[in-house]
């Protein structure tokens, strides 16, 4: 036993000597090219990411106003919020609208990918104009529509009636039900081109092996969509939902050009907005902004864990 135990020390003192005590002049070099080419990433996700989050959880906890001296209150700002009924009724109407818009988004934009990904005559043409929606910008085209979904003078109502689908002239902004199904006209019409490349780039990088084996077994286009296209594009799909839902429950601007003023139409950063800058309470809209924040993480590692899960 002690001559065992010699042997294993003897062995470890000279595995010991192999490892170099000091590093060697180009690690050092290389280590300090290191901190200083990620030297400014730093100092901008410092100040312009952590310093402002830290900064807007302090005011949180404050009763800060817009002009005006502020007092520390703890947490007394997030006790209202969940007692706030306007605030529950955003945050409800938020859930709404993002379970409505979510899924047709991925659908329109599934089908407008499986359209332009070959490289046929033409896909480069239909990829620009899919595309473009998301290029001009959802507040351009907001203000396009809201003279486009005029009752009177927009061409909405004018092309409808021709088709014989409306009566009528609609009064497309005013109305929840009307309000709503046109702002999620608007928005699956804008968002469906982003999610088009994102899926397309993950069909381009299936080979084409896979097809052509899977025609050569006679299978048909759904087959070949379920059993290849889906499984091998997963990450790209959870990559777009996850673009889908936060960018819905950062929904903003076609609610306050098309809806303003309307409650009922009112999402949850359109309350914060109308409390912090209309109601001057800057640290109870910063807290309902902190609240949002934390749903919004929780959700994308929801999906970012379920996707870890489902590729195991």
């Amino acid at each position: 036993m002690l001559r065992l135990g010699g042997s294993v020390a003897q062995e470890v003192k000279e595995r010991a000597q192999l490892v170099p005590s000091r590093r060697s002049p180009q690690q050092r070099a290389a280590a300090r090219t290191g901190a200083w080419l990620t030297a400014p990433a730093l100092v901008l996700v410092a100040t312009f990411v952590l310093f402002p989050l830290g900064f807007a959880i302090y005011i949180s906890l404050t009763d800060w106003p817009l002009v005006g001296p502020y007092h520390f209150v703890g947490f007394t700002n997030y006790a209202n919020a969940f007692h706030d009924p306007q605030f529950v009724h955003a945050i409800l109407f938020t859930l709404t609208y993002t379970g409505i818009v979510t899924g047709p988004i991925f659908v329109v934009g599934y089908g407008l990918a499986v359209l332009v990904r070959s490289n046929r005559p033409g896909a480069k043409f239909f990829r620009t104009v899919f595309f473009l929606p998301f290029v001009v910008g959802l507040t351009t085209v907001s203000y396009m529509f809201s003279l486009e979904l005029q009752p009177s003078s927009g061409g909405v109502d004018f092309v409808l009636s021709k088709l014989g689908l409306v009566s009528a002239s609609q009064a497309w902004t005013v109305n929840y039900g009307p309000a709503l199904l046109a702002i999620s006209v608007i928005v699956v019409w804008f968002a469906s081109g982003l999610t088009m490349l994102v899926l397309m780039g993950g069909m381009q990088a299936v080979p084409d092996e896979l097809y052509e084996a899977a025609d050569a077994d006679g299978a048909s286009w759904w087959d070949k969509e379920r059993l290849i296209t889906l499984p091998l594009i997963r990450r790209p799909i959870a990559l777009s939902l996850i673009i889908s839902v936060i960018g819905s429950f950062l929904a903003f601007n076609q609610f306050f050009i098309l809806v303003q003023n309307n409650s009922s139409l009112e999402t949850v950063v359109e309350w914060v907005y109308q409390t912090a800058f209309n109601q001057y309470h800057l640290a109870y809209g910063t807290t309902m902004a902190v609240l949002l924040m934390v749903v919004i993480a929780v959700v994308s590692a929801a999906q970012f864990v379920l996707l870890r899960e489902r590729s195991r």
